[in-house]
């Protein structure tokens, strides 16, 4: 495929990036669709948050795919700021645009975890939509196989791994937009739900990937992903006891009155 999408002004145009901004603004859309039915999140946090975790994300993501490919770019150093030819981690995004909605929330007195479970729907979402980013760019694919649905990459068959996750991604985000939001007990449970079901799905995934980063000799994804699981666990165990013993004394009727 064709990596490039059109010619503007001379400027190429890549799918890789018009995939990101497709996936972006259907996040903030689905965001303000949960954030209109909670009364304790500002309505205009969603447009307000992305404003930083966007360039914040991007940030995050390069940098993380960066430090772990640093033998490369240490040679190629011009090279490092060139992220419309691909080269971004999705961990790193998250870790990056998690840290924007920290900040923010600490300035405006939201609860960290109310707009994380707002959030977390269309992000994942967003995520799914920014793996055909990856297709037009012919990374992320797996291994050599025989399976009906392998994909030519390199005159080789492989895995369209970047396939897998997508369809986890958008797997999830049905389960927790159409389903868990409805059913939402205490703040958290969205994003630790989020960070458990992405977790298990990308390790399996990613031992499938040929592309991947490495810490030694263990797959830096797959790390990352029991820690993600372990903390998702961590979370939603933490949140439910303290809705229990009444840490969230929830004031209803005054939050919607000063939303």
């Amino acid at each position: 495929m064709n990596p490039v999408a059109f010619t503007l002004f001379g400027l190429e145009v890549r799918w890789y990036g018009i995939f990101i901004a497709c996936g972006a603004l259907l996040a903030i859309f689905f965001a303000e669709k949960l954030i209109e039915r909670n009364p304790r999140v500002p309505k205009e946090a969603a447009v307000d948050v992305s404003i930083f975790a966007l360039p914040l994300g991007i940030i995050g993501a390069r940098a993380y795919y960066v430090f772990f490919e640093w033998e490369y770019y240490s040679a190629h150093l011009s090279e490092v700021l060139a992220i419309r030819n691909g080269g971004l981690a999705i961990h790193g995004g998250l870790l990056g645009g998690s840290l924007a909605i920290f900040i923010y929330c600490l300035a405006k007195k939201i609860s960290f975890f109310e707009l994380m479970d707002m959030m977390a729907p269309g992000v994942v979402l967003a995520q799914g939509i920014g793996r055909w980013g990856n297709f037009m760019n012919g990374e992320a694919h797996g291994g050599v196989t025989t399976v009906p649905w392998a994909i030519n990459v390199g005159g080789q068959m492989v895995h369209p791994t970047f396939l897998y996750e997508s369809i986890l991604d958008v797997g999830v985000f049905l389960f927790l937009y159409f389903f868990l939001s409805k059913k939402r007990r205490f703040p958290g449970e969205l994003a630790g739900a989020y960070m458990i079901l992405y977790g298990i799905g990308r390790f399996f995934i990613e031992g499938l990937r040929t592309d991947s980063l490495y810490i030694g000799p263990l797959r830096t994804a797959q790390v990352v992903s029991i820690i993600g699981i372990f903390l998702g666990i961590l979370l939603l165990i933490v949140q439910s006891k303290r809705i229990k013993t009444g840490d969230y004394a929830l004031k209803e009727e005054k939050a919607a009155t000063n939303k």
